[in-house]
């Protein structure tokens, strides 16, 4: 229980509260079917109460981890809170990781309790050892059985559900990676960590109660209806965002006149360019919001074509250990840091978002069991990024060597997050990002940090993405830059190829750091993670140039 001067940390507060002072407001605009329909606020949270009490009599209690796997909607949202209002903690799994990877996660955070689709519920069936944890089923938006519907169960209950009375520290939910970069982990978060993060977006951004966002994962979702606004939920499958249909994409922003839209850069590429094509101008969007992998400055104009006076594209830069982390907007990217990456700087990310401690560290592999000032880097030079703040998660679930290794304990309590990022400062204080620590490429002669070289490569107009990679051991690494060209543009004769290599490896000569930068390879589509379909999976294109390498 929280002590009688401490306010309930439960983050499911939200949503009563938004509930009572914007009841009618539309909270979640969804497509079933044919057509839309939509929640109110009211509705949102007279649902959520009716689950929680069902669950509740079903046997769900303060402490059990509850397994969710739900399609984006108003079922997800209301039965996320409730969870929320019970103490119960929601586990969200990325549905792009696959099948094996999905699993093993499951087998290891061992959940009591499992919510979900019919699809979801058949899987518990072929593979009932990984579920053998579960202790109570729940099917949601259709019926299976064996797992009585949740919705049918809360049918007839009206009565309010109280909120668990929680301190800031008790955890709220556990959250895994996408494993994009490493194997899947699951993320503690604590309730107090979801407050600050509400607090650190509505600082950030300025969102208002009564705008419209289109959230591109639905995680996102939740946020909206902490901070009364209402969510569109697009038709979009959050595994595959690149392979989204633009045109309904741009049909459902226009007809709500949505002012936010989030997602992975490889949606909003393919929206913005979609909108370049027809014609198509929005007047109400004030912000598309990135998130997943760096931008490029082409990006940004494209949509500085298509929006408003007012309106402009965001960058926030994070992880799920910790969010946000550092911000910038469109318009500097353009004015101040896009030439820069050209030219080696790297990709700028912004400034530290609000309550965020930066700082850059000497290059270590090894876990770091105590917080040291002299591991400190000056601006300007290149190292591990660190943070810690009140939305920095503290653990991962049930993973104590993968906790050592990611944090460094403070003497005062707090915890400094290892991003794995690679970057540096500048003398405004902005972060400049270099690639993750784990692809540097370590030749004889030093450190090649991928993201530096590849924003030169990437400015030739031929090149659509490129990836530097190290073949051979570390320490006497042979860099080798991998290209994926623009569509029409790969070469159909030796001689192209070799002139295209040439303009290429042209960028690098001028200088010193890069010119040991000597072998470009053509790959005609790279391998990138499911979730923002933006992630280099570097590690395999490394095994493939060295494939390429050998038969040479």
């Amino acid at each position: 229980m929280t002590s009688p001067t401490r306010p309930n940390a439960n983050i499911a507060g939200h949503l009563p509260e938004v509930a009572r002072r914007h009841p009618e407001n539309d909270a979640v605009v969804f497509l079933r079917g044919k057509s839309y329909q939509s929640w109110s606020f009211a509705k949102l949270d007279r649902t959520c109460d009716a689950y929680a009490h069902a669950l509740a009599r079903a046997g769900a209690r303060r402490g059990d981890k509850a397994l969710l796997m739900v399609r984006s909607g108003p079922e997800l949202i209301a039965a996320t809170f409730a969870l929320f209002k019970l103490g119960v903690r929601p586990v969200l799994l990325d549905p792009g990781m696959g099948l094996k990877r999905m699993l093993r996660c499951v087998r290891h955070i061992q959940p009591d309790l499992y919510l979900g689709i019919p699809p979801a519920q058949a899987m518990r069936w072929l593979f009932p050892r990984s579920f053998r944890s579960v202790r109570r089923s729940f099917t949601l938006q259709g019926w299976f059985p064996g797992a009585p519907t949740l919705e049918k169960l809360a049918e007839g209950i009206s009565e309010h559900f109280p909120l668990v009375e929680v301190p800031p520290e008790e955890t709220a939910a556990i959250l895994f990676t996408s494993g994009s970069t490493g194997p899947a982990k699951g993320v503690v978060y604590q309730h107090g960590m979801f407050q600050a993060q509400v607090r650190a977006l509505k600082a950030l951004f300025d969102f208002q109660p009564g705008e419209i966002d289109m959230p591109g994962y639905p995680l996102f979702a939740l946020f909206d209806t902490a901070l009364a606004m209402t969510s569109v939920i697009p038709e979009l499958n959050p595994s595959r965002p690149a392979s989204c249909d633009p045109a309904r994409l741009v049909e459902a922003m226009l007809r709500f006149q949505v002012t936010t839209c989030q997602g992975s850069p490889a949606i909003w590429n393919r929206v913005g360019r979609h909108c370049l094509e027809h014609g198509v101008v929005f007047e109400n969007l004030r912000r598309v919001i990135t998130f997943g992998a760096p931008i490029s400055g082409d990006l940004v104009d494209i949509w500085r074509e298509i929006l408003p006076e007012q309106g402009d594209v965001f960058t926030p830069y994070g992880a799920t250990e910790a969010l946000p982390v550092a911000f910038i907007s469109g318009r500097e990217i353009l004015e101040e840091t896009a030439e820069r990456a050209t030219e080696g700087a790297g990709t700028c990310v912004g400034r530290p978002a609000p309550g965020i401690e930066l700082r850059t560290l000497r290059l270590s592999d090894e876990p770091i069991t105590t917080w040291d000032d002299d591991l400190v880097l000056p601006p300007g030079e290149v190292g591990e990024v660190v943070v810690r703040g009140e939305v920095v998660t503290r653990e991962y679930a049930g993973l104590p060597d993968e906790t050592s290794a990611a944090k460094i304990p403070g003497a005062d309590g707090s915890v400094w997050h290892r991003m794995g990022d690679l970057g540096y400062l500048d003398e405004q204080g902005r972060l400049w990002f270099c690639g993750r620590k784990a692809h540097r490429v370590q030749t004889g002669q030093g450190n090649l940090f991928p993201v530096q070289a590849e924003g030169m490569a990437n400015n030739h107009p031929s090149v659509f993405r490129s990836a530097l990679v190290g073949v051979g051991a570390p320490g006497q690494q042979e860099p080798v830059l991998v290209v994926e060209l623009e569509p029409g543009h790969l070469p159909k004769e030796l001689e192209h190829e070799e002139r295209l290599i040439r303009e290429i490896l042209a960028r690098y000569d001028e200088h010193e750091t890069f010119r040991a930068i000597r072998r470009v390879l053509f790959h005609p589509g790279f391998p990138v993670d499911p979730r923002h379909n933006a992630k280099i999976h570097r590690e395999e294109l490394a095994v493939w140039a060295a494939e390429q390498l050998a038969a040479q």
